[in-house]
C-alpha cells in the first residue's frame, strides 16, 4: 500500500485519520492536499492560495477541513494549476473547479478568483468527461465520445484556438484533431499535448524548449502531429516543467524538451526538439511520471522496478536511476521539488477485503472448494456456483453434473489454471508463450475478454525471438488487434525477425502474406 506518510504535509493530519484516506492529492507548492475517505467525504488543508481548498475563504488551515459541496460526488481525477486553480472530474463525468483564475483558467467566464468548486458546464452539457489536465495557468478535459476542450491562458497557443488570446470557456479543440477520437492528454506549463486513438500524437503550445517534439522551437497555436512517431503506438504521455515522456504500446519510452536538470534521461543535458529514445536497462516500460511544476521523471518497468532521473532533491540525474520504490508516486514524494503528487493517488484499504479480494483469495483453497480439476497429475480447487455464474462454458458443462473430479486434458496445468484464476479475479498472470494456449481456450470458450488480456499479456512479452510465432498464433485464433501489433513490430525490428529460426519455418502462406504485407508498409524500400 502506498504510504501517504511520505507526503510531509500529512504529518498535520491525525493518524486515525490517514486510515481512511482513500484517495488523496499534494498540489500547489507541497503544502496543500486534498483527500478524500472511504465515505467519500472530501477533506483539505494547508495554506490555501488562491483560495485553492475550495472552503469559501482563502486562510492557511492546519486541521483537516470538510468540504461538503464535493463530499459524495465520487471525485474519478483532479489536476492542478500553478496558481494554484483546482479542476476535477466526478463518476458522471462532471466537472468542478475553484481557485486563482486571473487567466480564466477555471472556465467559468470570468477572471475572478473562486472559494468554492463550482460546477463548469459552458459547452460541456450532455457530456461526459472522463480526463483532466492541467497546465501553470490553462486547462484541458477530453470526453468519453473522443472530443477535447480547452480554456484559460492562452500566450503561446496552449488551449489550441489558433490565436494566443485567452479562452474564458471550454472551447473545443478542433483544426487537424476535428475528427479524431483523443485517448489521452497532458499538459506542460504552457504546452498541451493529445494521443488520438490510433496512437499519433499531437502537440501545441509553448516550444522554446522542443517540448513540442516538432524539431523546432516555435510556438505552435494549433496542434500539429509530432511526425518523427510515425508508425509508432503511443499509449500515455506525460508532461514536466518543459520536457514530456512518450510510452508505445511496446513497452519503450521517447523523451524530448528541456533537459538542462536530465529530465529526458539521455545521459547528458542538451534539449532535444525530436523524440529520442530513451533506455532502462532492457526493461519493458509500463508506466511513466511527470508533473509540469517540475523536472522530475519516473518510470516504472514490468518487473515492478521504478527508476527515476532529472532534478531530485537538488541533483541533476541524467540517466534513468533504479530507485527502492515500489511505485512511481513514492519518487514525487522522496526527490520532487516541490514534494507533489503526479495524479490523484489511490490508496488501497489494507484492513478490509472487498469481495472480489474475499474471491481472489479462495481460488484453489482445497478447504472451501466442491470441485477439483485434474491437469497434467496436478489439482486445481474451484468453486461450481462461481464458474457457473461466471463463465456460460460451465453453466452447461456442470449443470447435471455431480462429480467432485474432472480430468482435463485439453490444455496445460499453466493455461487451465490462469483461466480458472482468471474467474476469480477478473486478471491474468501467465508468460507470454503460455498466454497462446491460453489465447486458444479463449476463443473455444468465447471469452472474449480473456482473448483481449491474452492479446495484452502476449504484447508485453513480444521480441524479435518470438515475433514470428505470436504473429502466426494471431491470425489463427483471429485476434486482429494483435495480428497488427505483431506485424508492426516485426517491420520495426525487420533485419532480426528475419535471422530468426521462428521466421525460416514460417507457414507459407503466412510468408506470403508477411511479405506483401511488409511490402505495401515499405519495408523493402532503400
Amino acid at each position: 500500500m502506498v504510504d501517504v506518510g511520505k507526503w510531509p504535509i500529512f504529518a498535520l493530519c491525525p493518524q486515525e485519520d490517514l486510515k481512511l484516506i482513500r484517495k488523496a492529492c499534494v498540489f500547489g507548492s507541497g503544502n496543500e492536499v486534498l483527500y478524500i475517505t472511504k465515505n467519500d467525504e472530501v477533506f483539505v488543508m494547508g495554506t490555501n492560495s488562491s483560495g485553492c481548498l475550495g472552503t469559501g475563504d482563502a486562510q492557511s488551515i492546519i486541521d483537516p477541513r470538510c468540504v461538503s459541496v464535493l463530499s459524495g460526488k465520487k471525485i474519478e481525477s483532479l489536476s492542478c494549476g500553478s496558481g494554484p486553480h483546482v479542476v476535477i472530474i466526478t463518476s458522471d463525468g462532471e466537472v468542478y473547479s475553484w481557485g486563482h483564475n486571473a487567466y480564466s483558467q477555471l472556465g467559468n467566464g470570468s477572471t475572478n478568483q473562486a472559494l468554492i468548486p463550482c460546477q463548469v458546464s459552458t459547452n460541456l452539457v450532455n457530456k461526459k468527461v472522463v480526463s483532466v489536465a492541467c497546465g501553470s495557468h490553462h486547462s484541458m478535459v477530453s470526453t468519453s465520445d473522443g472530443e477535447l476542450y480547452a480554456w484559460g491562458y492562452n500566450n503561446s497557443g496552449q488551449v489550441g484556438s489558433g490565436s494566443t488570446a485567452n479562452q474564458p470557456i471550454p472551447r473545443r479543440v478542433t483544426s487537424c484533431l476535428q475528427n479524431k477520437i483523443v485517448v489521452g492528454i497532458a499538459c506542460g506549463q504552457m504546452s498541451s499535448m493529445a494521443i488520438v486513438d490510433n496512437g499519433e500524437v499531437y502537440a501545441w503550445g509553448y516550444n522554446g524548449n522542443g517540448q513540442l517534439g516538432l524539431g523546432s522551437s516555435g510556438n505552435q497555436p494549433t496542434p500539429c502531429r509530432i511526425a518523427t512517431l510515425q508508425g509508432i503506438r503511443v499509449e500515455q504521455v506525460v508532461c514536466g516543467y518543459a520536457h514530456t515522456l512518450a510510452l508505445t504500446d511496446e513497452g519503450v519510452m521517447y523523451a524530448w524538451g528541456a533537459n538542462s536538470y536530465g529530465q529526458l534521461g539521455t545521459g547528458n543535458k542538451s534539449n532535444q526538439a525530436y523524440p529520442v529514445q530513451v533506455c532502462v536497462d532492457r526493461e519493458r516500460i509500463v508506466e511513466i511520471a511527470a508533473c509540469h511544476s517540475s523536472h522530475t521523471s519516473a518510470a516504472k518497468s514490468q518487473s515492478g522496478q521504478v527508476f527515476m532521473w532529472g532534478q531530485c532533491r537538488g541533483q541533476a540525474v541524467i540517466s534513468p536511476h533504479l530507485t527502492h520504490f515500489s511505485c512511481t508516486d513514492d519518487v514525487f514524494a522522496c526527490f520532487s521539488t516541490p514534494a507533489i503528487m503526479w495524479r490523484l493517488l489511490s490508496v488501497e484499504p489494507d484492513d478490509h477485503l472487498t469481495v472480489a479480494e474475499s474471491l481472489k483469495k479462495e481460488f484453489d483453497n482445497p478447504e472451501t472448494s466442491d470441485l477439483k480439476f485434474l491437469v497434467d497429475e496436478k489439482y486445481i480447487h474451484v468453486h461450481k456456483v462461481l464458474l457457473q455464474i461466471r463463465c456460460e462454458h460451465f453453466r452447461s458443462f456442470l449443470h447435471d453434473s455431480n462429480e467432485d473430479v474432472i480430468e482435463m486434458n485439453q490444455f496445460s496445468y499453466p493455461v487451465f489454471r490462469a483461466f480458472l484464476e482468471y474467474l476469480y479475479t477478473d486478471n491474468i498472470s501467465i508468460s507470454p508463450e503460455d498466454a497462446i494456449g491460453l489465447l486458444e481456450l479463449a476463443t473455444l470458450y468465447r471469452e472474449n475478454r480473456l482473448k483481449q488480456l491474452c492479446q495484452q499479456s502476449i504484447k508485453q512479452g513480444i521480441c524479435e525471438e518470438n515475433a514470428v510465432v505470436l504473429l502466426s498464433a494471431a491470425v489463427k485464433y483471429d485476434a486482429q488487434d494483435l495480428e497488427d501489433f505483431c506485424f508492426r513490430f516485426c517491420i520495426n525490428h525487420m533485419t532480426m525477425v528475419t535471422q530468426t529460426d521462428a521466421f525460416a519455418n514460417m507457414d507459407n502462406d503466412l510468408l506470403k502474406i508477411f511479405i506483401n504485407k511488409a511490402s505495401k508498409a515499405g519495408a523493402f524500400k532503400n
